[in-house]
């Protein structure tokens, strides 16, 4: 970021996106504890910020009037751990755009942070309003955008902002530029072997980025819910496990383009199976494939564990997105933990290891190894994105 912030106003675009619980407490601050960085930067060089974030989806969880459930979704709950991050006092307006914002933005003194209402309490937001946008950036002198988690949205806050300030006034902040680096060293180049762990539910949702990495990994390990699409595609028995029958068709050509890639499709040998979807539940091991009726599979076995290892071990460049069971549950985390801690070992001996995606972030600080790997995105949907090497509206903003 080299720009000259003193007794300049700036508006940073951060994440703080982050999971609360039922009495608003933060259970997870790593994106607000990644954002500290480039807030300091420009307070230390003699600036004011304004911080600008969504959190949630509150037009698409309107109360029972059809009102926004503004305690829900208000940002306010983020203040006080961000005040604690930074050491200063953290002031916040209970509005995103208006008089009384650009009053209290006209009024910022160098030193001082003022934290915004949620963007999308707003519709003109998703829809990348020009005249909402304008009104957010006439509240600052320059732009920063550090949220790559949302940097695949085209929205008023992370996109059509930066429209109205010079190409030498706008900036990526540290932890996008950070973000960037590492999905590059993915995209361009990577250090053979090359292997990517994929998890997560759906095959739908991963279809894109596992026909790109056929191009350049030499072996995939595919896990979690997803795998089930690919046993019954096998002509496996899967009982009531997560299944996507549209992507039958699909799970079998990327089978063929792999092998004739000559690149290895590792899948579960076995399973930890249970007769209800609870941490409570019973449970047992069988074979992948070989499921009954009334059981579903919640987590990698065993036999898999072991299978995975030995290719995780030998890789020099590793992607992780996705859980490899239903981790959230302490008793089919086993499979999730297990890769963390493969990974972590990898990296120890020199591999290059990305962890990108929610819920692998989730599970690998949960597994307390998060400084034991290369790098932990803080994007899910961009990650993704970015990895199937798709142009994110949100960099090219601040690029053009």
């Amino acid at each position: 970021m080299d720009l000259n912030f003193k007794n300049k106003t700036v508006l940073i675009r951060v994440d703080f996106n982050v999971p609360l619980n039922g009495n608003g407490i933060i259970t997870d601050d790593t994106r607000i504890r990644k954002a500290i960085p480039t807030i300091n930067e420009v307070l230390d060089k003699g600036g004011a910020v304004i911080l600008m974030s969504h959190l949630g989806r509150p037009l698409k969880k309107l109360n029972s009037n059809g009102r926004i459930n503004v305690e829900k979704f208000t940002l306010w709950q983020v203040g006080p751990r961000l005040a604690e991050l930074l050491g200063r006092t953290v002031g916040f307006v209970q509005s995103t755009v208006g008089e009384a914002v650009q009053m209290h933005a006209d009024n910022l003194q160098p030193g001082e942070v003022l934290l915004l209402e949620n963007t999308r309490f707003h519709k003109e937001e998703a829809k990348g309003d020009k005249d909402f946008a304008k009104s957010l950036a006439n509240l600052a002198d320059i732009y920063i955008n550090d949220a790559f988690g949302t940097a695949h949205r085209a929205h008023a806050s992370t996109t059509t902002v930066a429209e109205y300030f010079p190409k030498e006034s706008k900036s990526f902040g540290k932890l996008m530029k950070a973000e960037i680096s590492n999905a590059e060293k993915i995209v361009k180049g990577p250090e053979k072997p090359f292997v990517a762990i994929l998890g997560g539910a759906k095959v739908s949702d991963k279809i894109q980025l596992i026909e790109k990495l056929l191009d350049s990994c030499d072996d995939i390990i595919i896990g979690g819910g997803m795998s089930y699409t690919f046993a019954k595609a096998a002509g496996g028995n899967i009982g009531g496990s997560l299944c996507e029958d549209d992507y039958i068709p699909l799970a079998l050509e990327v089978q063929k383009k792999a092998a004739s890639k000559g690149v290895n499709i590792h899948l579960p040998s076995d399973n930890v199976i249970a007769d209800d979807f609870s941490n409570s539940a019973n449970r047992k091991v069988v074979d992948s494939g070989n499921i009954p009726d009334g059981w579903e599979g919640l987590d990698i076995g065993p036999k898999s564990v072991k299978q995975f290892a030995n290719v995780v071990e030998k890789a020099k460049t590793i992607i992780w997105n996705g859980p490899l069971g239903v981790f959230e549950f302490e008793n089919f985390a086993t499979g999730t933990n297990a890769i963390a801690n493969m990974v972590a070992g990898a990296t120890a001996k020199g591999a290059y290891s990305l962890i990108g995606g929610g819920d692998s972030v989730s599970a690998i600080n949960k597994a307390g190894l998060a400084d034991k790997v290369s790098f932990v995105s803080t994007g899910g949907g961009a990650m993704l994105e970015f990895l199937e090497g798709k142009e994110l509206p949100g960099i090219k903003a601040i690029r053009e």
